[in-house]
């Protein structure tokens, strides 16, 4: 007696998913998950960035100390490069065209001296900023952070840079005859408004010099066309005076943002303020270029922040 065993296969379908047919946005929301690299909101993205004020303080000390490892006199160039434009100015504009002439040399070197270092720290934030991003791809793409921590540290090392070159200024004011007084006090504001200026003006070139590489060349025509505008190496009013222009050029020119700047911290260092044109809402304008550039430009940086380095 024989038994014969028949192994028969049923094909049975799988029941349906509950996730079936859903879209992929409400598929992402139901288990949790998020696009990588998506952009957090402004609070989180304010929060991120002070919970990573160590590594952009550690990096800005880092690019400084980088920056003249490779030249002999090291550090000391932070100081010797504005000091020597000053004096490439003063050859120019003090002795040939003789802008100074009505100041004296005891009034005109620490005036010439002072616009120099305080639109440097405006210019090299400008320049530093616009390489922020499209100088560190390797840096953006192999780690997570906030992007804007570039652009800050970057600000952040060109205050640097400039309270050493206020070490040398208070030299120059002492050995012209101009003593420290209580409105020196004055430059702690001043420095902390240009600063605010400075690193949003910074994170606006990041993100435009991202897209547009191209604009890093460009922007040494720009900030140079800037400084002739601001009165680094003569006084604004005074020479506007002599050409006759209109009221509304004069002040246009006396309202942008680094000749308020300079024109406040040479109110605040020189005793002789009677070549210094002053106007009475020059504080108003430099917290509100603060405010303005400043906070703009972190919400204008922090828009395309899923979209620094990739391509």
């Amino acid at each position: 007696m024989s038994e014969t065993t028949h192994d028969s296969a049923v094909a049975m379908s799988a029941p349906p998913s509950p996730d079936d047919g859903l879209p992929a946005a409400e598929l992402a929301r139901k288990y949790g998950l998020a696009v990588s690299g998506a952009r957090p909101s402004l609070p989180e993205y304010a929060r991120q960035l002070w919970d990573r004020r160590h590594f952009i303080i550690a990096f800005s000390r880092a690019k400084m100390t980088a920056q003249y490892s490779q030249a002999k006199l090291g550090q000391v160039w932070q100081v010797a490069t504005p000091l020597l434009n000053a004096t490439v100015y003063f050859l120019i504009f003090g002795l040939l065209m003789e802008q100074g002439k009505d100041m004296g040399i005891r009034n005109y070197i620490p005036f010439l001296v002072t616009g120099i270092f305080v639109f440097t720290f405006t210019q090299s934030s400008a320049m530093a900023g616009v390489r922020s991003i499209a100088g560190n791809l390797g840096l953006v793409r192999a780690l997570h952070f906030p992007r804007a921590a570039l652009p800050i540290s970057f600000a952040l090392q060109q205050l640097q840079q400039l309270l050493l070159s206020i070490c040398v200024l208070f030299v120059f004011l002492i050995g012209f005859g101009h003593m420290p007084a209580l409105s020196w006090v004055l430059i702690v504001p001043v420095l902390v408004l240009q600063f605010l200026f400075n690193t949003g003006l910074a994170m606006v070139l990041a993100r435009m010099g991202s897209k547009t590489p191209d604009l890093a060349q460009l922007l040494p025509f720009l900030t140079r066309t800037w400084m002739y505008a601001s009165g680094v190496m003569y006084s604004l009013s005074t020479a506007l005076e002599k050409t006759h222009a209109p009221k509304w050029v004069a002040d246009l020119l006396a309202a942008n943002p680094a000749a308020v700047y300079i024109d406040l911290m040479r109110w605040a260092l020189i005793d002789d303020r009677s070549h210094i044109h002053l106007p009475s809402h020059v504080w108003a304008l430099a917290v509100g270029w603060a405010l303005v550039v400043g906070v703009g430009g972190f919400v204008y940086f922090w828009k395309a922040e899923e979209k620094y380095g990739r391509g």
